[in-house]
């Protein structure tokens, strides 16, 4: 173990300085770092499975390969971007098992796939908070209709707030086929949303 190795760890290292710490062969950076993006990645899986179960599982699956591939990390780009090009394979290979390998989940908690059950506003009428309720699914229903590669460039965008060229890093692309993949998944979405009143 090198000598910055034995130094403590503290909440306030870098992502790339915690990667550091963990090629030197100090594994407590790992939960520093699983602490931070934990989450976010589950979050991001989710939206591209639409499944909680598996976005928990890919999650769990993003930080081993993560682990695995310490000493290969290189902290010239952002971490967060190593970190999602991690995830986006596994949902991309997850989602090719799955059409191979097609199931019908008896567990499955609401027919249109979703899995998310939110507190109705207290403000709203019954009539106003299903209508709500079924724009929402819409849009959910919309959301996972988009071709994958769109799905992965608007779900970075919009809930990981990145931009193209982290994007483009993630997905493999050029930052204007990111920028174009953006603007085709809201032409879709518009589309297909456009008899849902706000």
């Amino acid at each position: 173990m090198r000598a910055e190795a034995a130094l403590p760890l503290s909440m306030e290292a870098t992502d790339s300085e915690l990667m550091e710490r963990l090629a030197a062969g100090d594994d407590l950076a790992m939960n520093i770092l699983m602490q931070r993006w934990r989450e976010r990645a589950a979050a991001f899986l989710y939206k591209m499975t639409s499944h909680s179960e598996t976005a928990v599982d890919l999650a769990q699956e993003t930080f081993v390969k993560l682990y695995q591939g310490r000493a290969r990390y290189r902290p010239e780009g952002k971490f967060s971007t190593y970190l999602f090009a991690i995830a986006v394979n596994l949902a991309r290979n997850h989602a090719r098992w799955k059409s191979r390998h097609p199931t019908v989940s008896l567990d499955e908690a609401r027919e249109d796939g979703s899995c998310i059950l939110e507190a109705p506003d207290p403000g709203l009428t019954p009539e106003d908070a299903a209508a709500n309720a079924e724009r929402m699914r819409a849009v959910q229903r919309a959301f996972q209709t988009l071709p994958t590669d769109l799905r992965e460039a608007m779900t970075l965008f919009i809930y990981e707030d990145m931009g193209y060229s982290e994007i483009a890093a993630i997905a493999g692309c050029s930052a204007k086929a990111a920028e174009t993949r953006i603007y085709r998944a809201r032409q879709i979405l518009k589309e297909q949303l456009k008899d849902i009143r706000a």
